[in-house]
């Protein structure tokens, strides 16, 4: 008479556990055990990547992260400073214009007051020293151009150039000048103050 044969030990489980329901993987696993997730036993505020993502505010400054720029606006320097460079470059263009045509243009005049008062009280604020300088740079630029432009002429009439006649010749410019000169001239002079007000009104 044959033994009866004994069944086979069950499957071991692959971690420990028993199965529940012929689910061999459906047993809990320990808290702290091992997952297999390098992530999972974190805590929140880990590291995420980012290396500012846990910067406070204003951490490196200690307070606002940039300083005010001080405005332009009101400085008194640099509205004397933008009054006489305005004027150069405004004198030079009316004198090619009024060398260029042979004639003195008052609108050319206006248009040197106005953008010296307009550039030095865009700069320099409604000061009453970059106003005053901006009429007497406004003037200055006036003659200026005027000098200019009686040079192109000589220039152009003599056969030689301007360089020479203005900076080597200049005393002979400024009697030409002295003898040439009449109402309308010095009406162009006084244009060159009274819109450099304007301007400056503009700006302000």
């Amino acid at each position: 008479m044959s033994q009866p044969v004994q069944p086979p030990n069950p499957p071991q489980q692959p971690y420990g556990g028993q199965p529940a329901d012929g689910n061999p993987y459906a047993a809990q696993q320990q808290p702290g055990a091992p997952t297999g997730n390098p992530y999972a036993g974190q805590q929140p505020g880990a590291p995420t990547g980012n290396p500012f993502g846990g910067q406070q505010p204003g951490q490196f400054g200690g307070g606002a992260p940039f300083a005010p720029v001080a405005p332009l606006r009101n400085n008194v320097g640099l509205g004397v400073l933008a009054a006489l460079g305005t004027a150069i470059v405004a004198a030079i263009l009316y004198g090619v214009i009024a060398g260029a045509i042979e004639r003195e243009v008052g609108y050319a005049a206006v248009g040197v007051g106005f953008l010296v008062g307009f550039a030095a009280s865009k700069v320099g604020g409604s000061n009453p020293g970059v106003l005053v300088s901006s009429a007497a740079f406004s003037l200055g630029g006036v003659f200026l151009g005027q000098l200019i432009g009686m040079s192109v002429v000589l220039a152009d009439a003599l056969g030689v150039g301007f360089s020479e006649v203005f900076f080597e010749h200049f005393s002979d410019v400024l009697d030409i000048w002295k003898e040439e000169a009449d109402f309308m001239t010095y009406l162009f002079l006084a244009l060159g103050p009274v819109a450099a007000f304007g301007g400056a009104r503009k700006a302000g």
